[in-house]
């Protein structure tokens, strides 16, 4: 199948970029066909952030989506930002780049739903249940498209009666916008030498429940966050919960990767964070209705990578666009999307495959983004020193040099940070409580997984003996807790063949985490068939 630009991803970059693409062929008359291939089995599917958007880049894309019905229902109406010990809350002032006046607490998964909507009413063609498996090459070494993966293969790598190959999609220009930890995008820099001269990408585990309560203890447009306990003082991390409206409240609780205790399990510390006596008033005669997790990116302005290459480019959260201290990143995600188009756009009216489009970091560097990335790119990485000296340089880096400090502060990849078993001290989690703390398995459930189960494992290990040989020896297999859907268990413990690493490939919530976190780089997240994974409702 042939297009004009072909687009992996129907995140808010994926279809900002579409709809941009759409709007100037309809302005200039011209003919210009875009696709969009989207892994999750309806658009949206795979989307899971907090969310407080800011409306910048949509007031830019779509000036009358209010007219148009957005869902961006919920303005944000108050700010609190507390400091969590073991028992007490303490308010602190709220630091400027989270005050969120003009605001809308939304889910993104709805939103994208409804640029879908938009982009394929302006003639997008979108394509979901579609994973892109493959880049493709011309014989110039350019990008020429993606295919997609087979489906109908089985465990052992045979075809079955169901099997169905997979489709080559050709572009003059092909776009990735596959969010955070690209398994596309991870080649592309491999490949085009892309992160050469930047530094490491870093993230956070981004945990999220969706919960209906009681509507004495809800008070809509209401966003909280909160930094301290449960977690330690060397760990970054911190919570939310955002008031939406029919007396729902988003509660999640992200922790950076680059934590240090192999002990530590992001999922429990979340579940510990909801029974703290500030936070457990809220969800006490309430309902959990859904459940998911994410990685996200924390790299910031030093950690974008080269964003071009013969034939394509990288948008959005491929690339690293979040502004971590606003704990944002869909209006500059969007706005990458948009910009790129319109370089891909001028690009594409020359006869032939595309170039480089250098226009397009030209014009990302000329753009509001640039210098809100910018301006905030030494906050994060300050608390590789701990929670007071981040909380002490975020305050002089904000009040003091507003942005504008005459260093540049590095980050140390996540992968590198975990101390031995040996020299970390055990961390004791309560068992959960089955009403404001829960298990793993329960939680998966929530989050509507599913994988065809005669598949081959999307989860792959490079070495197979390094799980027990390294990971088991030296941390007691961190997988077993850095991931928030028990894909990960080391068994056979008391078999005499020994312990072995079982892969539960079918909990997979495509959070990235494991590929992040290794300490070895040794496990490769790749994609399933499409249409398997979260199906996330309202997230």
């Amino acid at each position: 199948m042939d297009y004009d630009v072909v687009i992996v991803g129907a995140g808010p970059a994926g279809l900002a970029a579409a709809i941009r693409l759409r709007q100037l062929a309809i302005e200039h008359g011209r003919e210009l066909s875009v696709c969009v291939l989207e892994k999750g089995s309806e658009v949206g599917a795979h989307i899971l952030s907090g969310a407080v958007m800011e409306p910048r880049a949509l007031d830019e894309l779509i000036p009358d989506w209010r007219e148009k019905g957005a869902p961006l229902d919920t303005p944000a109406r108050e700010d609190r930002f507390l400091f969590l010990t073991a028992k007490r809350a303490i308010r602190l002032p709220t630091p400027p780049q989270m005050n969120n006046h003009g605001n809308y607490i939304v889910s993104l998964g709805n939103v994208c739903r409804w640029l879908a909507q938009q982009a394929e009413a302006l003639g997008v063609e979108i394509f979901p249940g579609f994973a892109a498996a493959e880049v493709l090459y011309a014989e110039d070494g350019r990008v020429s498209g993606v295919a997609t993966g087979d489906m109908g293969i089985g465990k052992d790598g045979e075809k079955t009666a169901g099997y169905q190959p997979g489709v080559e999609l050709h572009g003059r220009a092909t776009l990735f916008a596959e969010g955070v930890r690209g398994s596309l995008a991870k080649k592309l820099f491999e490949r085009f030498d892309l992160r050469d001269g930047v530094g490491p990408q870093t993230f956070g585990l981004g945990i999220k429940e969706l919960w209906e309560i009681d509507p004495a203890r809800h008070s809509e447009g209401t966003i909280i966050h909160t930094i301290g306990w449960p977690l330690d003082w060397e760990t970054y991390g911190g919570s939310f919960l955002y008031h939406l409206g029919a007396n729902q409240v988003a509660v999640g609780f992200v922790t950076g990767l680059d934590y240090r205790n192999p002990y530590l399990s992001p999922f429990e510390e979340f579940q510990r964070f909801k029974t703290h006596p500030a936070i457990r008033g809220f969800f006490e005669g309430g309902r959990r209705v859904a459940y998911g997790a994410r990685a996200i990116n924390e790299g910031g302005f030093q950690a974008i990578p080269r964003l071009v290459f013969p034939g394509g480019a990288i948008i959005g959260c491929s690339a690293g666009f979040v502004n971590v201290p606003k704990i944002k990143g869909s209006h500059t995600a969007m706005k990458s999307g948009m910009l790129c188009a319109e370089a891909a756009f001028a690009a594409l009216a020359q006869d032939g495959p595309v170039g480089t489009l250098d226009a397009y970091p030209a014009a990302l560097e000329a753009s509001w983004v640039w210098e809100e990335l910018r301006s905030v790119r030494n906050i994060r990485p300050a608390f590789q020193k701990g929670l007071y000296v981040g909380l002490a340089h975020a305050a002089l880096d904000t009040y003091v040099f507003r942005g504008k400090a005459p260093w540049t502060l590095r980050h140390h990849a996540d992968n590198e940070s975990l101390r031995p078993l040996a020299a970390s001290a055990p961390i004791a989690y309560p068992k959960p409580d089955g009403r404001i703390s829960f298990d793993r398995l329960s939680s998966v459930f929530l989050s509507n997984t599913n994988h065809e189960e005669n598949q081959p494992a999307h989860l792959k290990l490079r070495d197979p003996s390094v799980p027990v040989a390294h990971n088991l020896a030296l941390y007691d297999a961190p997988e077993q807790r850095y991931c928030p859907a028990g894909v990960y268990e080391i068994v056979g413990r008391e078999d005499a063949s020994g312990p072995r690493l079982q892969i539960n490939a079918q909990n997979c919530v495509h959070c990235k985490t494991c590929d992040i976190k290794d300490p070895t780089q040794n496990i490769d997240w790749t994609v399933p068939e499409g249409g398997g994974g979260p199906n996330y409702p309202n997230m």
